[in-house]
């Protein structure tokens, strides 16, 4: 598990991280979603042992990640900002990461190599933007690690290699228990990709839970009635927002759905549709309900 207690880190004038807490279970797929400067970046380094923070700690199943090469046998970074060794090709580059790490395996990366369709013997800095994205996934993939971070994982990829990214990703952590940690400015990204979402901002997290409970303990109710009525009608529902044309309401409900359904049933409505929501409708009502102006912090 990788915690973080109490952490702050600064550069000069700017705080990155202020006091921020979170725990990262094992064997899941984190979302970390924040505007440009939020921390999402930091962080990572901070779990990777690159920086040391301020305040706080960072342990890694129970140990502490700074300048501590075991717990970082484990552990694969992928930078928003690539580097590759120069002139490097991607079977040079499987050199230097075999030696480094000893559980680096050639059979997966040459299976992950025609998978992906690259040339191990071309010159990366003849790659483009999305085809070096993809090298440094392989490579990081054929490592094995028990813990992989991905900074902007997307970036610069087609839908068809999104797609083919998040899959193997999928596969290391149903088969090898990974936990993969992944940033994004995108929520639509991550909503089909994480098990977990944390939305950071001003280096802190402000709102994180389990993606299946979030979007299922929030949805829109469509509702109408023959007679006049206002919202006090649905008095003993939890409500987010509420807006109501002529005899038609439609509300943001949280709770328990089919209960939801069934009391609203007992009022013998003309109308009732209860319908999902989208991830990013999810934050935004989350966000208000919060005090959060939800397009503000992503904007």
């Amino acid at each position: 598990m990788i915690h973080a207690k109490n952490v702050t880190m600064k550069f000069d004038r700017f705080t990155a991280l202020n006091n921020m807490n979170c725990s990262i279970p094992d064997g899941c797929i984190y979302g970390l979603v924040g505007s440009n400067g939020a921390g999402k970046s930091t962080f990572l380094r901070l779990i990777s042992g690159v920086y040391r923070p301020l305040e706080g700690t960072i342990t890694i199943d129970g140990q502490p990640v700074y300048e501590n090469p075991e717990i970082k046998k484990q552990i694969v970074y992928v930078p928003d900002d690539l580097y590759f060794l120069p002139q490097a090709s991607m079977k040079r580059m499987a050199k230097f990461y075999s030696a480094i790490y000893e559980t680096f395996s050639f059979e997966r990366f040459e299976n992950l190599t025609s998978t992906f369709g690259l040339d191990p013997n071309a010159n990366l800095n003849t790659f483009s933007k999305g085809m070096r994205r993809q090298a440094a996934t392989i490579l990081a993939l054929a490592t094995s690690p028990k813990y992989l971070y991905f900074d902007e994982t997307f970036d610069g990829l087609d839908p068809v290699m999104r797609n083919l990214v998040k899959t193997v990703i999928y596969n290391d952590v149903a088969e090898r228990q990974t936990t993969a940690i992944i940033t994004s400015h995108s929520l639509r990204e991550l909503e089909d990709t994480c098990d977990q979402l944390a939305l950071l901002h001003k280096g802190g997290i402000i709102f994180e839970s389990d993606i299946q409970n979030l979007k299922t303990s929030l949805f829109k109710v469509q509702i109408a009635f023959q007679d006049s009525y206002d919202r006090s009608r649905f008095d003993g529902i939890e409500i987010l927002d509420y807006k109501q044309k002529g005899s038609v309401a439609t509300f943001i409900a949280r709770g328990d759905r089919e209960r939801c359904r069934e009391t609203l049933q007992a009022t013998d409505p003309l109308l009732l549709d209860l319908l999902p929501l989208s991830l990013e409708e999810v934050f935004i009502y989350e966000m208000e309900a919060l005090g959060y102006a939800f397009k503000d912090i992503l904007m």
